[in-house]
């Protein structure tokens, strides 16, 4: 014979107060924990889904991002030269060579400067990038001082809106057209011709290259090839791995510093959730005493107090992932440790994290209830029904 469930939520419901308060804290702390969970997601999502999977990128060895590369032009005709490589309907190789310099602009509003990412690419680079879609305007003309921006950029800094001019690189250019990335990576950036932007920052390197293969299962024999090549020190690599790369260290930190806060205050409510049932148990001593004579073993009353801390907590915890579910709509912009450039992403909510959240909540309940439920367990029923 078991205490039915309908029973343990009617308790609840007689103590309203103390469990609306007990279930607030309860929901704050899953609110921090799936907040966190949401802005990593995001993170990665956003920079997983900057490459291709059949793209393949490739950078100086031992370089870690493409400001830091350098491909000089002998190099890059002879990777560009690789028979794997897709050749495209014109017969040129599907091959962007590219540059990436990162610049400084004043935010609007606040005028607060950031490093911004400007891609030089090369006639092929949009078509390599099928995600990255014209807006608003027109492509930039190769051979002229013209860029294009992303979407993010092109709201958040001052100059980067279209018609509008920016001055880098001893040169003014205009910005003849936005585009959208898909909430990419490339969102946060600024294109223009690779070849205008090498001149106008005195460079004679790319920062990189970005190809297609003529077929994906090519890639590991075009790795070993390239990495092989005693004319190339170069690395070769699938573009979605390059730029979920990016996100380690951002992700890292992001990931200890909301584990730190969801701890520390899960410590709180998980307090709060304990002095709750205590205050529970106290007040219920005739209540659990008639249970016994009933016929209630302790271990019933044990699992009814625990229950009732855990629906507690399940109920603090659904409150605090719909608040949270509604950060969805809002973006947010940070320095990109490895980089060291403007990233913009958001928050990104799916099943995996609604699973671990609720879990979480559990767990919570499950721990604050246990010393409550237990004393309640052990209470003798002569006692229990004396005090009452």
């Amino acid at each position: 014979m078991k205490i039915p469930l309908s029973y343990i939520a009617r308790n609840l419901w007689a103590r309203r107060l103390t469990t609306v308060l007990t279930a607030a804290g309860l929901a704050l702390v899953v609110f921090v924990f799936a907040t966190v969970l949401m802005l990593n997601e995001g993170l990665r999502n956003t920079l997983v889904t900057t490459g291709e999977y059949d793209n393949v990128v490739l950078i100086r060895r031992s370089a870690e991002t493409e400001v830091q590369s350098g491909i000089d032009r002998v190099q890059a005709g002879v990777a560009a030269s690789h028979p794997a490589i897709a050749v495209g309907a014109d017969g040129e190789a599907m091959v962007s060579k590219e540059t990436v310099v990162l610049i400084s602009l004043n935010k609007r509003g606040s005028d607060k400067p950031s490093n911004v990412v400007i891609r030089g690419v090369s006639p092929r680079g949009l078509t390599l990038r099928p995600q990255v879609k014209l807006t608003a305007g027109r492509m930039f003309r190769p051979g002229a001082s013209e860029i294009i921006a992303g979407a993010s950029i092109a709201r958040r800094f001052v100059g980067a809106g279209i018609g509008e001019t920016l001055r880098f690189g001893q040169r003014e250019w205009t910005v003849v057209g936005l585009f959208d990335a898909g909430n990419s990576g490339f969102d946060s950036e600024i294109w223009g011709d690779a070849d205008q932007l090498m001149q106008a920052f005195r460079r004679n390197a790319y920062s990189a290259m970005v190809l297609r293969l003529a077929d994906s299962a090519l890639f590991d024999g075009f790795k070993a090839a390239i990495e092989s090549d005693r004319r190339l020190t170069l690395d070769a690599k699938r573009e979605q791995s390059f730029y979920a790369d990016q996100s380690k260290a951002l992700s890292t930190f992001i990931s200890i510093l909301g584990m730190i806060l969801s701890i520390i205050f899960s410590i709180g409510a998980m307090i709060g959730a304990t002095i709750t049932m205590y205050a529970s148990v106290a007040n219920r001593v005739g209540e659990i005493g008639t249970l016994r004579a009933l016929g209630f073993q302790r271990r019933h009353i044990l699992t009814a107090f625990l229950a009732e801390a855990m629906l507690l907590a399940l109920a603090g915890g659904a409150v605090g992932l719909a608040f949270a579910s509604l950060m969805q709509f809002l973006s947010f912009s940070t320095t990109n440790f490895q980089s060291f450039s403007e990233l913009a992403f958001g928050f990104r909510l799916n099943a995996d994290i609604v699973v671990k959240t609720l879990i979480f909540s559990l767990v919570m309940g499950a721990i604050g209830g246990f010393l409550p439920a237990l004393r309640a367990a052990r209470m003798q029923i002569v006692d229990a029904l004396r005090a009452a």
